[in-house]
């Protein structure tokens, strides 16, 4: 196995690609991702990958151009040193929120990535939660989509919490709400929101009742953290005992942290798609890691049977 599975990485999130490979029981590929004077990126593979089943772990987060030039470039790379077979392992994909035509004359920049991705080498891609499914469909190659929920739920499950109710913090949010319901066993609620502008959020309305409740809201991504944070003020304010928040992916931006510590938030609960700087670390986030899902999956893919047993 080990002579013919290789796992390599990029600079984005490097200890997530190293649980991997640990979890696998192989070594991390011998590869220096580094940079030209001029900013280039400049990729050193530095063992042989014929005839190898190669899978290269690099969520596309911040700096996000960066994280995903290299993605593709290594992916160049890899296949032109004759690897049998690629497999993109995107753990967070970037750009998904860009996926349709909202205005005249918008980009479709999470189709634009897919067409990159693709038009590199990859020959699959594995990656979590993507912001919309119909992501999917972008790609002519196949994609296997996790979801983060069952990781975050047995989470809840183990602290053994009563009276609790799910609340999506938005519309487009009631099937993950719905579903991460389910494996808790308790109800679901919907905050009614607006966006008048990016980053902002207006609440108007809950459906579902809260009242001395314990509520978790379930995101895909918490990004400044403005609705997560409004949301749950507002969930106090109907009754609610107290309020957990969690997400797969902890983009954090901006005033992001400082939000959440500052909120009526007891917890946020969220996975290490993303790697989590000294900076943005606060006592009230908790970090589950995606690991062993990840290291699950790729078996599976390896020995070409069914990855939607795991979940």
């Amino acid at each position: 196995m080990q002579q013919k599975f290789k796992i390599f990485t990029g600079n984005a999130n490097p200890g997530l690609a190293e649980e991997i490979a640990e979890y696998l029981g192989v070594d991390l590929g011998a590869a220096k991702v580094q940079r030209f004077s001029d900013g280039e990126i400049s990729i050193n593979i530095n063992e042989s990958v014929r005839g190898a089943d190669v899978y290269v772990v690099q969520p596309t987060c911040y700096p996000v151009n960066d994280n995903l030039m290299e993605l593709l470039i290594m992916i160049d790379g890899i296949r032109r040193a004759s690897a049998r077979r690629i497999t993109a392992v995107v753990p967070y994909y970037g750009y998904a929120r860009q996926e349709r035509k909202s205005r005249a004359r918008d980009p479709i920049s999470a189709k634009l990535v897919a067409n990159l991705i693709v038009a590199a080498g990859a020959r699959r891609v594995l990656t979590m939660d993507l912001h919309a499914s119909a992501i999917q469909g972008f790609f002519d190659i196949p994609v296997d989509h996790l979801p983060g929920g069952p990781i975050l739920a047995q989470y809840f499950l183990n602290k053994r919490l009563s009276d609790v109710v799910i609340v999506s913090p938005d519309i487009g949010g009631v099937t993950r709400a719905r579903n991460f319901a389910e494996r808790l066993g308790s109800a679901i609620a919907i905050i009614d929101k607006r966006r008048p502008a990016p980053n902002v959020a207006e609440i108007t309305n809950i459906i579902g009742n809260v009242e001395g409740k314990t509520v978790i809201m379930i995101d895909d991504i918490i990004d400044t953290a403005g609705t997560i944070t409004q949301g749950a003020q507002f969930l106090v304010e109907q009754g609610a005992k107290e309020v957990y928040a969690c997400c797969t992916h902890a983009v954090l931006s901006g005033p992001a942290v400082e939000r959440l510590n500052d909120s009526v938030i007891k917890e946020v609960v969220v996975t290490n798609t993303i790697p989590l700087p000294e900076r943005k670390k606060s006592p009230k986030i908790k970090v589950l890691s995606v690991a062993p899902l990840l290291g699950e999956a790729i078996v599976r893919i390896h020995e070409d049977l069914s990855v939607s047993k795991l979940f």
